[in-house]
């Protein structure tokens, strides 16, 4: 054999070999508790530097206030402005509503509730009659309790912070279907999980909550602000108001199946079932939108474990447990614009991946839109209702007296610098350090 054909062989088998190697193992990085997380490169866990960039600056747009991506724990991507934004309380609208359902699975864990019992079973008396104290927890979370539904109507008077008492004002709303039929997104539903966890708990849902959550996170109680009504219930369908560094911890903890660096927040089994399509909705589970059946808009080019916390205005923290990543983004959306945002941008940071392969979702596909017109989401009474003087009004509870308490002026308890979006200023103000 010559030395040309001898040196053809070798190449020839070193060549295979390398093909065949295996490819170097992804980087993982560590939790941590403060709010300077471990970073790494983009190929070091798995994706393409440049299209990720690209991603990164088709996402920040004039809408995001903050953007991070998260893949095994490293931070590998960030918008333009999070060293100003990262640390400001920011509310996060809706995506409130899948932290009220974290807070419930770790009661549910600790043997506090059980999902299938009727709330009858944790109210005190005299709260509600005997047809709402029937509803369940699980139809609580799964936004199946068949209450008589005005998103908008609900909404506004917790924008102003003029609601007497959520708890009342759920307890008036007619049940309208049988529960566990129909999907409604109700507000007022999840305040009143809040209540009832509470009533549970033994403990304020917020006291409860700083515990068990927010403290093996190290997300510190006077780094946010949680909204009350007038009589101090705790809203659950919105107004926590907390910093994009904080809210990306919520995600990696969902992320990484409840555990914090050796520790059980939450456990998996409570995820799992939070992160399952209910009976009445293919796209929702416990308070999360989820990756079932013909929910693809909602996740373009992402596996089936994809869940979100979403909020309005675009608050959302995607989270695929399977990829180990997480996206997370906050800030100010006019409700209608830059309807095509989501798929754009998550089909760009699939196109970033290149260990696994993501497939390409396509270009947008518009999706049909809510009407105005529908009760369900407009219902002027509600708000009538809401303050006691409308006609499905909880009795005794009206805006100067409620379930004989004098209820607190509105926005009485919330911090200085901070006004229902987020907080602007100096210290006290929470989260500006």
């Amino acid at each position: 054999m010559s030395a040309i054909t001898m040196a053809v062989v070798l190449l020839t088998g070193l060549s295979g070999a390398l093909a065949h190697a295996t490819p170097p193992e992804l980087k993982h990085c560590e939790l941590t508790d403060g709010r300077t997380p471990h970073i790494a490169t983009p190929e070091e866990v798995g994706l393409d530097s440049t299209a990720l960039r690209a991603a990164i600056g088709f996402a920040s747009d004039p809408t995001r206030r903050n953007i991070q991506v998260f893949r095994n724990n490293c931070l590998i991507a960030t918008g333009p402005n999070n060293a100003q934004t990262g640390g400001v309380p920011w509310n996060l609208w809706s995506a409130t509503k899948s932290v009220v359902s974290l807070v419930t699975g770790i009661a549910v864990d600790e043997g506090r509730l059980r999902i299938d019992d009727p709330i009858d079973v944790y109210l005190p008396p005299g709260i509600g009659d005997a047809e709402h104290r029937a509803i369940t927890l699980r139809n609580l979370l799964t936004e199946s309790s068949g209450l008589e539904v005005s998103v908008l109507a609900e909404g506004i008077t917790g924008l102003a912070q003029l609601d007497p008492n959520v708890v009342a004002q759920a307890m008036a709303r007619p049940v309208e279907h049988p529960q566990g039929t129909v999907w409604r997104y109700s507000q007022r539903a999840v305040d009143l999980l809040a209540y009832v966890v509470q009533q549970a708990v033994g403990v304020d849902f917020q006291e409860y909550a700083q515990r068990k959550l927010f403290d093996p996170l190290g997300i510190r109680n006077t780094d946010y602000y949680w909204g009350r009504d007038r009589s101090g219930n705790t809203y659950g369908y919105a107004h926590l108001v907390l910093p994009p560094d904080d809210f990306v911890k919520l995600g990696l903890l969902v992320a990484n199946r409840g555990n914090w660096h050796g520790i059980q927040v939450i456990s998996t089994d409570y995820l799992q079932q939070a992160s399952r399509p209910s009976q009445t909705s293919p796209c929702y589970g416990f308070l999360f939108v989820v990756n079932g059946p013909d929910c693809t808009a909602e996740f373009p080019g992402l596996p089936a474990d994809a869940v979100k916390m979403s909020g309005m205005m675009r608050q959302d923290s995607y989270i695929v447990p399977s990829l180990d990543l997480v996206v997370s983004w906050t800030g100010v959306t006019v409700p209608g614009g830059g309807v095509s945002f989501q798929n754009d941008a998550l089909r760009a940071i699939n196109a970033a991946f290149r260990e696994p392969r993501l497939p390409d979702p396509g270009p947008y596909v518009p999706q049909e839109g809510v009407s105005l017109d529908d009760p369900m989401i407009t219902n002027p009474d509600a708000v009538l209702d809401a303050l006691g003087i409308g006609p499905k009004a909880y009795p005794g509870c009206g805006p100067l007296l409620c379930l004989g308490k004098k209820p607190a002026a509105p926005f009485a308890d919330w911090p200085p610098g901070c006004v229902i979006v987020g907080c602007v200023g100096p210290a006290p103000t929470p989260g500006i350090r």
